[in-house]
């Protein structure tokens, strides 16, 4: 990882959380970054009050008004879950409880986690119960202007590829969770269409690169082993 990228990522941690004692700072380990800069991977959002930003607040609207109680409950579940763990329901199994897996995974989601930072910082793109205070949200205390793309759906299209991988039986699961966690930012208010299209492109962007490093590749078969050992379903 290179040295400015560091830099910038620890002053934003210290101007958001408040000082030295707040969390460490998301760091890339794999990847360079060269490769995951926002202006060569992503197209910038819609623009602040655009039609096309309009529409999305509309398409928000609606899909809060459409959700049943159960689906937003979900949702509140889901932005209180920040984790590979996300899968557990859907595979019916603890993926804490496979070591190698588990911490394969993780680094894939600090992987995500950085290269979503950097972009969140670059944009700083209003969320949408900020840029429409009608908008109802499910969750409280989210930063106004990190909306894109999604920290979380990074995260799930991130894992899930690579799981996927690692469970290619039970792939399909796996990549309908992915978007299904996703939907819920939109249905919490949190984000838009846009940042979740985003999302999705960067999740698998960084998953599809980290599986082309040898020193990953060498973890991620070993997590296959370990999984393929314990008989896991779909390995």
């Amino acid at each position: 990882m290179g040295k400015p990228i560091e830099a910038t990522c620890l002053a934003l941690a210290l101007v958001l959380g408040g000082g030295a004692a707040a969390a460490a700072p998301h760091a890339l380990h794999y990847l360079s970054e060269d490769t995951v800069r926002p202006a060569l991977v992503l197209p910038a959002p819609p623009a602040p009050a655009s039609p096309q930003e309009r529409g999305e607040l509309a398409t928000i609207h609606a899909m809060i008004a459409a959700a049943t109680p159960a689906r937003i409950d979900a949702a509140r579940w889901d932005d209180a879950h920040e984790t590979p763990a996300l899968f557990d329901r859907t595979l019916g199994l603890a993926l804490e409880t496979y070591p190698l897996t588990w911490a394969l995974l993780r680094e894939v989601q600090e992987e995500g986690d950085a290269t979503a930072g950097m972009t969140k910082a670059y944009l700083h793109r209003t969320r949408p119960f900020a840029v429409d205070p009608t908008i109802a949200t499910c969750v409280q205390g989210r930063k106004p202007d990190k909306s894109y793309p999604s920290g979380h759906a990074t995260l799930g299209f991130s894992t899930g590829f690579v799981l996927a991988h690692l469970l290619s039986g039970r792939s399909s699961a796996i990549l309908d969770r992915a978007a299904d966690y996703a939907m819920s930012r939109e249905l919490c208010g949190v984000h838009f269409p846009s940042d979740i299209e985003a999302s999705h492109a960067l999740g698998t962007l960084v998953a599809a690169d980290l599986m082309n490093v040898p020193a990953f590749r060498a973890k991620f078969d070993a997590a296959h082993k370990e999984l393929v050992d314990a008989h896991v379903a779909g390995a």
